[in-house]
């Protein structure tokens, strides 16, 4: 398996695509991206994570940059340590979503952000020249250690002006949590507790032993969904092991819908932002994200814009045009007012307060909302090139409905639409359709597997 270098950082298989070398190359690079200066480091508590994280640390002192290493956090808590500091950057190491073989790196540049695809170029090729710079022994960097960052991003989600903190504690919620054993396992249920829940942990040891698949889609979080029917809870939460994305369970023992995290965010802030007369609002969201997103903007006369997948194209869109909110429809939701990043604690509490506002239950909630049906796959790309497979995909479909190249290929038809992309952090195509009914949705995604898989031969 080779090693993935995308805009979303490098990651790969620990011993195979991923190695210690990898690493060191990577950092040293870095470090001089970051001409030396200081830099944040976090993990995300995989297995791996210690050695690699160490392994990054030693390379980043040895090339003259002070350290500040959070250990086990959030990688929203590495961005926001890096404002705090003002760090010339920050590491997490993480493989986000993707399997406990695997393990990663994310850049964050002195903004708090994740490199934009101009940086990533810069800082490719620094880690391709041959020769790295390190310091004297004399002027080597220096490492401190600083776990205050997990009450700190806490802090953050309560002080936000849409949390009202009494409120919440007056709803009593019960909430079944799944932070998989990763970076989520103690700041998750610890905000919680602060809400006034009743908390009910699962797999929130920090071991980095994933207890199933880590990326928290409905066909991976059964076991979560039927301990929230078990426990009569109000609701379940799940993330991923860095904690930038936020998936929720209803009362029911039924998953909510990871596109559904960002469209009730954004139902909840616009519903907020007429209190304040801002004429017309914007809101940032990824061409993948669901037509749920638009048709309530226009509810409240804000206007949507659409970006290709990838949290830095979202968050430098919204930097741009100062949208109110965004986020992508993976469960990302993205607040300026806490920070420009995926944060699951700051969806978590936007979630919190509009449902203590509510007054019903999660699946109420829900069914309140806009309803579209999303269906995903994907198809493994092998040798194929995927950029030429989906450019004869576009010709067929010429005719049929408005298509972008912007991001892959999405073709956006009367009532449904179809996005095709190369994933930015496995080999494969990532197929999404939504429709305004399940079956629409399904033969969508089955029609264009049956294309692609024909164009791959």
């Amino acid at each position: 398996m080779a090693l993935i270098v995308s805009i979303s950082g490098i990651r790969g298989v620990v011993g195979d695509s991923f190695t210690p070398a990898v690493v060191v190359k990577h950092a040293a690079a870095f470090a001089e991206y970051c001409s030396h200066g200081k830099i944040v480091l976090g993990r995300d508590g995989r297995t791996s994570g210690k050695i690699l994280a160490n392994i990054a640390s030693s390379t980043l002192l040895a090339a003259g940059c002070d350290v500040v290493a959070l250990g086990i956090c959030p990688t929203p808590t590495v961005q926001l340590a890096v404002e705090h500091f003002q760090a010339a950057g920050g590491i997490a190491i993480t493989a986000s979503h993707n399997p406990i073989d695997w393990n990663g790196m994310k850049f964050i540049g002195s903004h708090g952000m994740s490199l934009d695809a101009s940086e990533n170029d810069r800082l490719w090729n620094i880690a391709d020249q041959p020769n790295r710079i390190y310091a004297r022994w004399d002027k080597t960097g220096a490492h401190s250690a600083d776990d205050s960052f997990i009450p700190k991003h806490i802090e953050l989600v309560l002080g936000l002006p849409y949390v009202k903190v009494e409120q919440i504690k007056k709803r009593r919620f019960t909430v079944v949590v799944d932070c998989i054993n990763a970076a989520g396992g103690r700041i998750v249920p610890a905000l919680l507790r602060r809400l006034g829940c009743s908390v009910i942990e699962m797999n929130c040891e920090l071991s980095g032993i994933f207890s199933h698949n880590p990326e928290p889609l409905a066909e991976n979080l059964g076991t979560l969904c039927q301990r929230v029917h078990e426990e009569g809870a109000d609701l379940g939460i799940a993330v991923d092991p860095d904690v930038d994305r936020l998936v929720l369970i209803t009362e029911k023992g039924e998953p909510f819908g990871e596109e559904y995290t960002i469209a009730t965010a954004t139902q909840f802030v616009l519903e907020k932002n007429t209190q304040t007369m801002n004429p017309k609002p914007k809101v940032v969201v990824n061409l993948s994200t669901t037509r749920a997103v638009d048709d309530i903007a226009k509810q409240f006369g804000a206007e949507v814009i659409r970006t290709p997948v990838g949290e830095i194209n979202v968050t430098k869109k919204m930097k741009e045009v100062g949208a109110l909110i965004g986020g992508e429809g993976s469960g990302g939701v993205i607040l300026p007012a806490a920070h420009y990043g995926r944060d699951a604690m700051v969806a978590i509490g936007l979630i919190m307060q509009m449902l203590a506002e509510f007054e019903g239950t999660l699946s109420q909630l829900k069914a309140s909302l806009p309803q579209y049906f999303i269906q995903k796959s994907k198809i493994d790309t092998g040798t194929h090139n995927p950029e030429k497979m989906l450019l004869e995909i576009q010709k067929r479909h010429a005719s049929n409905g408005s298509a972008t190249l912007d991001d892959g290929l999405r073709i956006d038809f009367q009532n449904s639409w179809i996005h095709l992309r190369k994933s930015n952090t496995e080999p494969m195509i990532r197929i999404i359709a939504e429709a305004s009914t399940h079956s629409e949705a399904e033969r969508l995604v089955k029609t264009f597997e049956k294309e692609l898989h024909e164009e791959a031969g």
